[in-house]
C-alpha cells in the first residue's frame, strides 16, 4: 500500500513540475490580422502610437491641402520625434518615426528626404532640435543637405507630450502627438495634432468599470 501511495506520488510529482516551470517560461504568438491587440500595462504601446499617427497624419494632409496653392509635392526634411512625455519610449521611438515617415511619404502631398541623409547632416553641424527653429540653423542644413543633391523648403517636427491625472490608485494619462510643417523660405508653419486618453486601473472597481 505504501509503495502504491508513494509511486503515485512521485508521479504527481513528475508530472506537476513541468507543467509549473512551463508556467514561469515567455510563450510567443504570431497575431493575425484582426486580432485583438494587447494593450500595455503601465505605458503606452501599439494600442496608443498607432492610433495617434493615424490621426495627426491625416489631419496635417488635410490642412496642407487646403493651404496649397500648387498641386506639387512638397519636399521635407523630417527630423525627428521629441519625446516629452512622462514615459520613456525604448524601441517605440523609432516605431513611431518610421511609422510617421511612411504615412507622409505614402500620401503623394510630401517628398520626405531619407534620414539616411538627414541625421549625417544634422549631427556634421551639431544641431539640437530646438536649434532648427534659427533661421540661420535652417539654411546652414539646407544648404548642407543641397550638398547632397537633397534639396528641401519644409521641415517637420514630431512631438509627443503627455498629462496625468491621479485619482487614488487609479490614473489617466492624456497623449498628444503634435506635428508642425515650417516653412523655411517665409516661416510660415502648420501644426495639427491629435489627442488620446488611456486609463491605469489598480482598483477593482476601476478594472470592473473599464473592461
Amino acid at each position: 500500500m505504501n509503495r502504491i501511495f508513494y509511486l503515485s506520488i512521485w508521479i504527481f510529482f513528475i508530472i506537476l513540475v513541468p507543467f509549473f516551470a512551463g508556467c514561469k517560461s515567455q510563450t510567443g504568438t504570431v497575431l493575425k490580422p484582426g486580432a485583438k491587440q494587447l494593450s500595455g500595462s503601465h505605458k503606452a504601446g501599439q494600442e496608443v502610437y498607432e492610433p495617434l499617427v493615424t490621426e495627426a497624419v491625416a489631419r496635417l494632409l488635410g490642412a496642407d491641402q487646403m493651404n496649397a496653392s500648387t498641386p506639387v509635392p512638397k519636399r521635407i526634411c523630417f527630423v525627428g520625434v521629441e519625446n516629452f512625455s512622462s514615459e520613456e519610449m525604448a524601441d517605440y521611438k523609432e516605431q513611431l518615426y518610421e511609422m510617421i515617415d511612411t504615412a507622409i511619404s505614402s500620401s503623394g502631398q510630401f517628398i520626405s528626404i531619407s534620414r539616411r541623409y538627414v541625421e549625417p547632416a544634422i549631427r556634421s553641424e551639431r544641431f539640437r532640435m530646438d536649434d532648427l527653429f534659427i533661421p540661420e540653423n535652417q539654411r546652414k542644413l539646407q544648404a548642407a543637405l543641397e550638398k547632397d543633391g537633397q534639396p528641401f523648403e519644409y521641415l517637420l517636427f514630431a512631438k509627443l507630450t503627455s498629462g496625468t491625472t491621479v485619482d487614488n490608485q487609479d490614473s489617466q494619462r492624456d497623449y498628444r502627438l503634435s506635428l508642425e510643417l515650417i516653412n523655411i523660405n517665409d516661416g510660415s508653419s502648420i501644426k495639427e495634432g491629435c489627442d488620446l486618453s488611456k486609463a491605469y486601473n489598480r482598483s477593482i472597481g476601476a478594472k470592473l468599470r473599464n473592461r
